[in-house]
């Protein structure tokens, strides 16, 4: 029961991930407004909500309640899901920083750079291609 309620967990986050992302994607744009950029804002917590839970199941799930964890050390497709998850990780970090610190300006329009729209998009091609390499490991 409790793998079960991880799988869950784990496919919940996933989709709040997804979700979010391509929330953040449609309201981006070169210039926001300081009301767009507080909702960009909101969905990065829950974005950042989501890793975590994604996160926390997926650990469980691979060292204590799924399969045997061997069933997922030694498969070369896991490996590559781990490591383009931590890749989305470490996308999402500039783009974090950059609209807390722009939160704070005076400004009612903010300037966003290129880089932050394009670190969105990988996130979001990153995270399109992660589950398509869970259902690959599933299958064996």
């Amino acid at each position: 029961m409790s793998e079960i309620f991880f799988r869950y967990l784990h496919f919940i986050g996933i989709m709040s991930l997804a979700a979010t992302l391509v929330m953040q994607h449609l309201i981006l744009s070169s210039k926001v407004t300081q009301i767009e950029l507080k909702k960009i804002i909101f969905l990065d917590t829950i974005y950042a909500i989501s890793i975590l839970l994604t996160l926390i199941a997926g650990l469980s799930l691979w060292l204590s309640i799924g399969k045997a964890p061997n069933f997922y050390s030694t498969n070369w497709i896991f490996h590559v899901k781990l490591t383009l998850f931590i890749v989305v990780i470490l996308f999402s970090i500039y783009p974090t920083l950059f609209f807390k610190k722009s939160k704070k300006l005076d400004q009612e329009i903010v300037q966003m750079p290129k880089m932050i729209i394009m670190s969105i998009r990988m996130q979001l091609l990153l995270v399109f291609i992660i589950p398509l390499l869970g259902a690959l490991i599933a299958k064996g």
